[in-house]
């Protein structure tokens, strides 16, 4: 795979996302329930702070550096994701959507400027990539549709 296949199927994988719950209501996108306690707009939100993540530690990765793990920063990756899900709680659904816009965006423009050689081999930058994006986003898309199968 080069970049733009890359970057393409995170983007494919990022408007499957989108589409997931295109058509709801602000009431339906904030209401709880689609995972755990979880609403739309909570997932929204965690799938960008997974992408705030990874723009962060993705330069570490090329560096050689290894981040510390989630266990010894916070307790374990539950233990962030509940932080997170209190720090950006406070957002409104409005400036959730314009944070994750913008966040992916960064992301996007980030990975438009590395060099080609670092997408065409399974390295620890891929995976990392992988797992915190086109990896991941599916796992909350299908959350969504089974969720919203289940209020019609």
């Amino acid at each position: 795979m080069n970049k733009q296949q890359l970057i393409e199927k995170l983007e494919k994988s990022w408007a499957d996302f989108h589409r997931s719950y295109a058509g709801l209501t602000a009431e339906e996108l904030v209401r709880p329930g689609v995972m755990g306690e979880w609403s739309v707009k909570d997932l929204l939100a965690h799938v960008s702070w997974w992408e705030e993540e990874t723009l962060k530690h993705l330069p570490e990765v090329l560096q050689g550096i290894r981040p510390q793990r989630y266990s010894v920063l916070y307790g374990g990756i539950d233990a962030f994701n509940a932080l997170m899900t209190e720090k950006w709680r406070t957002l409104s659904l409005a400036e959730t959507q314009k944070k994750a816009n913008a966040t992916h965006a960064a992301l996007i423009a980030y990975l438009h400027s590395l060099p080609e050689e670092l997408f065409t081999s399974d390295t620890r930058f891929r995976r990392r990539l992988r797992l915190d994006t086109y990896g991941h986003y599916p796992i909350h898309a299908n959350a969504i549709h089974t969720w919203r199968e289940k209020i019609s």
